[in-house]
């Protein structure tokens, strides 16, 4: 199973709402179908006119502007186009765009929707923090706490998926799942915090663990002697609200479904960290793909 980035919401949860016409808010890279016509003046004007002009625009005006007329949404379709690489090169560090981080990300309207739904900086523990690049979290070294974040929007319909992985050890717990906002984000000692409660579900990559509600649900992947995880290796988590499953992969290996029958809520993808230092990305895909 392979991704590839596609349309995302614009609320804080991403769903039904998020798909009507109030959908394209200034969080949102969402669609919706066109205006007929051609919006008057302006939409007869040269194609290169309307780009130099809508280079200037930030976000929540350019997806108004996909709404006014076919001509004007066909001027934007091209996502590498200069009008996207203006608005990223505005809107996302040197380093997001010149490293690795956004490797998997082709284009540049791709690589402004993952930073719309990167980790939050506003929704984790106090004791972590997200760096310049706007997608690594970073734990301070502060004992005996178990600390996590939310990404930015969370889901409640369609198909998701995100990368995630570790840039320095792992501690005795180190969890990557979902959780709804209700879910905490910190808590004393050193736990697997998602899954310890009704509220989330995780992934223990220390000791292949599946977590909710308190209990070990089993191992994963399910198969003799699974690999450990190793430093650097980048996880792909698959969520899927139309068959509420969650599921992962990893090397472009499909590890399998480790939860079935999630609740009909907004989830939001989310870690936890114990060690550290240590120091947590998260890139958002958008919609995977069968094959």
């Amino acid at each position: 199973m392979s991704v590839a980035a596609a349309g995302g919401g614009g609320s804080p949860c991403l769903g039904a709402a998020a798909a009507a016409a109030a959908s394209c808010s200034s969080a949102g890279l969402s669609y919706a179908t066109p205006a007929g016509g051609g919006a008057g003046v302006a939409g007869r004007l040269p194609a290169r006119v309307l780009e130099h002009i809508f280079s200037y625009l930030e976000l929540f005006d350019l997806m108004r502007c996909l709404l006014v007329c076919w001509h004007w949404n066909n001027i934007l379709a091209d996502e590498n186009s200069e009008v996207w690489r203006s608005l990223s090169s505005r809107t996302l560090s040197d380093e997001a765009l010149r490293s690795d981080i956004l490797c998997n990300l082709p284009t540049y309207k791709g690589k402004l929707k993952a930073f719309q739904h990167a980790l939050s900086s506003h929704d984790c523990s106090r004791n972590v923090y997200v760096k310049k690049n706007g997608f690594t979290l970073h734990r301070n070294p502060i004992a005996q706490s178990t600390d996590g974040a939310r990404g930015k929007i969370g889901f409640t319909e369609g198909r998701h998926a995100w990368e995630i992985w570790w840039e320095g050890p792992l501690g005795t717990v180190a969890v990557i799942g979902i959780a709804t906002k209700r879910a905490a984000m910190q808590c004393q000692g050193y736990v697997a915090l998602l899954g310890s409660d009704d509220q989330s579900w995780g992934w223990n990559l220390v000791d292949n663990n599946l977590l909710h509600n308190g209990e070990v649900s089993g191992n994963f992947p399910q198969c003799n002697n699974a690999p450990k995880y190793q430093i650097g290796e980048r996880i792909r988590v698959i969520l899927d609200m139309d068959d509420k499953t969650l599921a992962f992969e990893r090397g472009f290996e499909f590890l399998g479904i480790a939860f079935r029958g999630l609740p009909k809520v907004c989830l939001f993808p989310a870690v936890s960290a114990v060690y550290g230092n240590t120091e947590v990305t998260m890139v958002y895909l958008g919609k995977p793909l069968d094959g």
